[in-house]
């Protein structure tokens, strides 16, 4: 009886070290944004990832696609053509310089075999948004194009403009849903940040439903704060994770919150468990 006894204790302590371990459900695919390590060289970051058991990172520019490449990892999100967050598609005045960078860039992306690039709307600068999607839609049509035979797709990220990014323009999803249907491609999309859209909108599960077929990318985080998205915070993300699982959703899941733990990396194996539905 005490060795039973024993075996069962020592049975039970292994648990954990096993549902660790224990593979994804693949359901989703599953992301982590570069810039949430800093404390990680790239390369780092890349065995961080094999480790927990997924294969891709977000925000990585051509510089470091080869360091990817050699661990296997896989650039989920492009980025490196933008200006800024804030001089982005819907001002007309920077149209000629991003059409140059991304038609640049779009090669990059293909030449390298990924297929996501990110872009920006950019800021207001007192236009009314009328006028900033008029000419987001112009100027996106200049390299759209382009995109489209390269088999590259252009994301632009929903991002708040409450705590964040004051003035950003593409922060509600009704104008990057219309932004999509006027550009009426399959190689245009939107990334949907549930961190910052909960903050502009809420409505995050119903909003997945209603629009998910421009929504080419996600990206999490915890409101307020941007830190885990555990229990301590206001979004349950299992659900919402469900819910892009359930639309049938065949890209990325990227995590993007700042780690506040002591272990940035226990964080990260957490998030991706609750959201591996």
């Amino acid at each position: 009886m005490a060795f039973a006894g024993g075996l069962g204790l020592a049975a039970a302590a292994a648990l954990p070290s096993f549902a660790a371990q224990a593979p994804l459900k693949g359901n989703l695919k599953h992301s982590v944004a570069r810039w949430t390590f800093p404390q990680q060289s790239v390369a780092q970051l890349c065995q961080t990832v094999k480790d927990i058991g997924f294969a891709a990172i977000d925000l990585v520019g051509p510089a470091d696609w080869p360091t990817l490449k050699a661990h296997g990892v896989y650039s989920s999100m492009c980025n490196g053509a933008e200006i800024s967050l804030t001089k982005g598609f819907a001002g007309r005045q920077y149209h000629d310089a991003l059409v140059e960078r991304y038609a640049r860039h779009i090669d990059l992306v293909a030449d390298a075999g990924y297929r996501n690039l990110i872009c920006f709307s950019g800021n207001r600068d007192g236009m009314d948004p009328r006028e900033g999607l008029e000419n987001a839609e112009a100027g996106l049509k200049r390299i759209l194009g382009h995109a489209e035979k390269r088999g590259v797709v252009l994301v632009m990220e929903l991002l708040n403009s409450r705590v964040d990014h004051p003035d950003y323009l593409c922060d509600h999803s009704a104008w990057g849903v219309e932004l999509c249907q006027r550009l009426g491609s399959d190689n245009f999309g939107l990334l949907y940040d549930i961190y910052h859209m909960q903050i502009m909108e809420g409505d995050i599960i119903a909003t997945i439903g209603r629009h998910h077929r421009f929504f080419k990318h996600y990206h999490t985080a915890g409101v307020p704060g941007r830190h885990e998205i555990g229990d301590q915070q206001e979004l349950h993300y299992p659900a919402i994770c469900r819910a892009i699982r359930d639309t049938g959703f065949e890209g990325y899941l990227a995590q993007e919150f700042m780690p506040a733990a002591p272990d940035p990396v226990g964080s990260l194996r957490e998030a991706i468990r609750l959201c591996d539905v």
